[in-house]
């Protein structure tokens, strides 16, 4: 494992040299996966207000938050119990806890079949802080796309209308203090890769994040200065880029032995395609030496729903 720092780039960049921060964008990613957004102008009350509903609901007794688990939900909505996920082909479970927000639908809308209802939980005070949350990084998101349009030569708005309506999620994150015996083989969060197109994670106050850099094969601590954002490519951008943009693998490992005692909270946004987008291989991504890998075509919710049975949420 390396200290090595994955290099901020300044959002303000795309004001002014918009080419040249979709190019420094395009080349984090094609590293690390990865990338470190500083000066994303989200005002720190809207990020301090949602985390702050996130640690007064997981305060709550295990029973009061059992309530809002949906049985076969696949965790797409409400919470989800400490033990429950685990990353795709790892036998030990993930030590955390979680609760989604998603998009709200208006009535008659076609995707609410395959896009649930929000709840909230009546225990918790302006629960709306979470919402607002979930609009400012929705937002946020779609800017970055277009940048990552830009450094695939795409036009600029070629992901507005696959992800308008898409099927984020925001996930309140839980990672509890460690003061007690492990199940064995079990970290925070093990190695996995997202499902979704780009994730935006706002940072922790508590470290253990790590990246894989492709070059060296090392893990890499992610610590983000202070009012910076992480954003990383899901299978879903690697898939339709077909791997041009990877998907890295990244792992949250358990705190050294003077912070077992703290809770670690993080609240990461998977931005979604729409579920009935096809995601196709981008022909522009195809060439004699990156052959079409993913030659059949899937639609984002057929994917989704096959990656959830493999982290055991469905």
């Amino acid at each position: 494992m390396t200290d090595q720092m994955i290099p901020p780039v300044s959002l303000t960049l795309d004001d002014t040299n918009p080419d040249v921060f979709a190019a420094e964008l395009g080349e984090e990613f094609r590293r690390f996966g990865f990338a470190v957004i500083s000066d994303h102008g989200i005002d720190q009350s809207i990020i301090d207000n949602a985390v702050d509903r996130a640690k007064a609901f997981f305060a709550l007794p295990v029973e009061t938050k059992q309530k809002y688990y949906i049985e076969g939900g696949a965790g797409q909505r409400g919470y989800t119990p400490f033990g429950r996920e685990a990353a795709k082909g790892e036998a030990a479970i993930d030590l955390k806890e979680f609760w989604h927000v998603g998009r709200d639908l208006p009535p008659g809308h076609p995707f609410r079949a395959t896009m649930p209802d929000n709840i909230v939980p009546s225990e918790i005070d302006d629960w709306e802080a979470v919402t607002r949350l979930y609009k400012t990084l929705d937002q946020l998101g779609m800017r970055l796309l277009r940048a990552v349009a830009r450094d695939l030569v795409l036009p600029e708005n070629f992901f507005d209308d696959p992800v308008t309506d898409g099927n984020s999620i925001l996930r309140l994150l839980h990672y509890p203090a460690q003061e007690s015996t492990l199940p064995e083989g079990s970290i925070r969060a093990a190695a996995h890769e997202d499902i979704n197109t780009i994730t935006l994670l706002l940072g922790a106050e508590e470290a253990g994040l790590q990246v894989i850099d492709r070059r060296t094969n090392e893990w890499i601590d992610v610590n983000p200065p202070a009012g910076c954002l992480v954003i990383n490519v899901g299978d879903m951008l690697q898939r339709l880029t077909n791997n041009v943009l990877p998907s890295t693998t990244h792992r949250v490992v358990n705190p050294a032995p003077e912070r077992q005692k703290f809770a670690r909270y993080s609240v990461p946004f998977f931005l979604h395609f729409r579920p009935d987008y096809e995601i196709r291989t981008l022909d522009s991504c195809i060439s004699d030496d990156n052959p079409n890998r993913y030659p059949e075509p899937i639609t984002a919710q057929d994917y989704l729903l096959e990656r959830l049975r493999e982290i055991r949420l469905l």
